[in-house]
Parts: C-alpha cells; structure tokens; sequence
C-alpha cells in the first residue's frame, strides 16, 4: 500500500483545471513536489487534508480517503502552511502548545512535547518572546514546530523556504532532512525551486499544469548520461567542426561541445583534437542529468545530439 495514492484526481476551479487527472502513487521518504507556481502543488496538499474535495478521483493517506477519513487522516498528518498565519501577541510555547492541545494531546504531555520540538527547531532560547517580534526565519520555524508537536507520521510542507535568505534557506532545509531521517518520518516538501528539492530529497513528484510529469527517485534524475562535454577557452566551434569530420555527433552549447559517448575511444578522439588545434583545455566531463531538464521544453542533451 502506497503512503499517499491518487488515482484520477482533478480539482477544477471554474474553466481551470488545478489538478487534471493526476494518478500518483508515492512511498515514505523525503519526497519533494515540484511544479511551478499554480502547477497544483498546494491544491494536492489541501486534498489530501480534507480542506478541499476533489471534482472527481480520489486520493489517499496511508490507505485512508482523504473525505470520509479527514479526521483520522490529521491526527497522523503535520501540516506547515506556506502563507505567514501566526498571532502575533502569543509566545511559541503557548500557540505550540495550544496546537498540541488541539490535537489531543494532555496538558502536561503537550507542554513537555513543545519544549522538545522547539529545541528542535532551535527556537528554544526564544520560547517565551512573542511571535511577532520574530523575524521570518523564526516564524518559519514556529510554523514547523506546529506541524511536528504531535508526533506525526507524515509533514506536508508548502514553500517551507518561503520569504527566508540564503542563510535561512539552508538552515531550515538542514532542518527538514534531519526531521525526516533522524525521526523516520516521511515528509514531502512542497517546492517551486528545483535545487532545494536536489538538497534534501530521496524522491521526486514533479506535476506540471496539474498532470503527473515524473515520480522517481532523485538519483534516477541525476544519473551520468551518454553525453561528454568538453569546455574550451576559445575555439568551440573549431573544435565542433575537427570532432564532426571524425563523424562524432556533437552540440555546440556555448564554450562547451556536448559529444555523444559511442566507446572509449572517444575521449582520445577529442584529445587529440583539442592537441592538434592547440586549444586552452577548460575540462571534459560526463555530463548528469538535471531536474531542470524536466521542465524545459527542449529535449535533454543526450537526446539532442544529433
């Protein structure tokens, strides 16, 4: 059974399709889902939190439907908005606090298990200060603290690097990865930026106008691929051309000449070239396959060598 399943899901707002049929079947880990903004990402979240019913299809969590099961579904599910929601005249211990109580969760077992989530989320210095004198970062991090207070088994987090500096972004990208391995829970970052994803994520979900584009693993977007670049100082093009009469299929792409791998043989076919035009030698490399390429309108470099 899939941790979360969707299966002919579409959510229309009017002449807009938010979700259009997406089938979706995803396994615990840190999974990222990346879209661009009103790709659905956000849509899918509130679906499978019963905030908002599908048109048609179904989702579900850990084999529960996301509308008959809702109150069941939150009770394992933690939940980080992507838009600023907090009051600012409480302290993080008592809206945390009063999150855990919401959720079940005794006086005394909710105060101690806020005191351990924000130490977590590194806040606990900063406990007893009201929330609006914080700044965004910490915000953001009250707003995971929240999500985790009742020990859930799944986060879904939206934008968590939302409004946050360079700095910020890697603190709480840090946080997310040592969240989801250091307590195994599963937890899926929702992302318009790709390398964030790249940073922290065993699996990727990319949808793409609210249809499924790709689901795999991150290393399977990564992967070494057919390709060999060669970046030159100067005389890309010299070089192109020597490679070409040695009936190489190559690219030009800037500086640098993407050659397609037949055998071995290339790599001193292409040095001998660069030797013989005596071109200033910058590197040649395998190239890897980039999530960028998912959302590009041209094919990936392996299949554009021609």
């Amino acid at each position: 059974m899939a941790l979360i399943e969707a299966i002919g899901l579409s959510k229309h707002y009017g002449a807009v399709k938010a979700l259009d049929q997406l089938d979706l079947a995803v396994e615990p880990g840190i999974i990222g889902l990346v879209g661009a903004n009103g790709a659905g990402k956000s849509t899918l979240i509130k679906i499978l939190l019963g905030i908002l019913s599908p048109t048609s299809g179904r989702a579900t969590v850990m084999g529960m439907d996301s509308v008959r099961d809702t109150r069941a579904i939150r009770q394992i599910v933690g939940y980080m908005p992507e838009h600023d929601c907090l009051p600012p005249d409480v302290s993080a211990t008592e809206f945390v606090t009063h999150m855990a109580r919401i959720s079940g969760l005794p006086r005394t077992a909710a105060r101690e298990r806020t005191a351990e989530v924000l130490r977590h989320v590194g806040l606990y210095e900063e406990r007893y200060r009201q929330i609006g004198g914080y700044s965004t970062g910490m915000k953001q991090r009250v707003k995971l603290a929240q999500a985790l207070v009742h020990d859930p088994k799944l986060l879904l987090l939206d934008e968590p690097t939302n409004g946050l500096d360079p700095t910020g972004r890697d603190e709480m990208l840090d946080l997310i990865k040592r969240t989801g391995t250091s307590f195994g829970i599963t937890v899926v970052v929702a992302s318009h930026l790709l390398g964030e994803i790249e940073q922290v994520g065993t699996y990727l979900v990319a949808i793409d106008a609210g249809k499924l584009l790709r689901a795999d693993t991150i290393s399977s977007f990564t992967k070494r691929t057919p390709v060999l670049a060669v970046e030159v100082e100067e005389g890309a093009d010299r070089l192109a051309q020597a490679l070409d009469q040695k009936k190489l299929r190559t690219r030009l792409d800037g500086t640098r000449i993407l050659v397609a791998i037949n055998d071995d043989t290339v790599y001193d076919m292409i040095r001998d070239a660069v030797a013989n035009l005596d071109l200033p030698l910058v590197r040649m490399q395998q190239e890897r396959g980039r999530l960028e390429d998912l959302f590009r309108d041209a094919a990936p470099a392996a299949e554009g060598i021609q």
